[in-house]
């Protein structure tokens, strides 16, 4: 077993590792654990009791966070004609014309988000960028709102540097979703994890039978993770 440096070690001795925090104290405690350099991303991480092997329990949903994520998103967008010049005017970031779907399927990935006009999505495929793409969750899709039409373009440019996080399930039944900065205040940091259990519960499959939510915590980057009180967070 890898060994932890001693600023981790410092951090854990802050945490009882046979308590359940309630939220909002977690979220102060991962604050105060935080020992990063630069800013670190909060995330929470939730165990379901899914199966992500059948198609109806494979959860992926987008949510919009009330504060954000606390960082710059740089967005690509696979358009042309009409739709790369709204894309222009809208903010993104770079326009994935042939020369720089070139670049990306060669590995260049300077970018946190990607939308696509349907138009394009043909050429993303015979690209063969979905092999780049997919498992870094950059893979424009109808269902996250990441494949629109030309007109459709500016929105979805805004609400994801606004700060739209898409999660899905892994294959071993979890969630790993980024919900701000250990800068944010623990109220903005609470109700951006509100939204986000609120959407998680509602993403319910109705397949899915006993137990749903089984574990949750949250954590800092490098940081250790902080258990929350199941009882508390249904209540959140």
């Amino acid at each position: 077993m890898a060994k932890h440096g001693k600023k981790y070690r410092e951090a854990a001795a802050k945490i009882d590792s046979n308590m359940f925090y309630g939220p909002k104290e977690a979220i102060a405690l991962v604050k105060e654990t935080s020992y990063t350099s630069f800013d670190g991303t909060v995330e929470l991480h939730v165990r379901l009791g899914v199966d992500p092997r059948h198609a109806d329990q494979a959860i992926r949903e987008t949510v919009m966070l009330p504060h954000g994520l606390g960082k710059t998103v740089r967005v690509v967008v696979f358009a042309d004609g009409e739709g790369a010049r709204i894309a222009e005017q809208a903010g993104a970031d770079f326009i994935a014309d042939d020369e720089m779907i070139e670049k990306i399927k060669n590995g260049w990935l300077d970018f946190d988000a990607a939308v696509a006009t349907p138009t394009l999505m043909g050429k993303i495929g015979k690209a063969g960028l979905g092999r780049v793409l997919g498992p870094r969750g950059l893979m424009p899709n109808p269902k996250a709102g990441t494949v629109v039409q030309d007109e459709d373009i500016p929105r979805a440019i805004e609400e994801l540097k606004a700060g739209r996080v898409e999660f899905r399930v892994d294959r071993t039944g979890n969630l790993h979703i980024p919900f701000g900065k250990a800068s944010f205040e623990v109220d903005q940091l609470y109700d951006n994890m509100s939204v986000l259990m609120e959407a998680i519960r509602k993403a319910r499959p109705a397949s899915v039978k006993g137990m749903y939510i089984k574990r949750v915590s949250v954590t800092a980057t490098m940081a250790p993770g902080i258990r929350i009180d199941l009882s508390q967070i249904r209540e959140m």
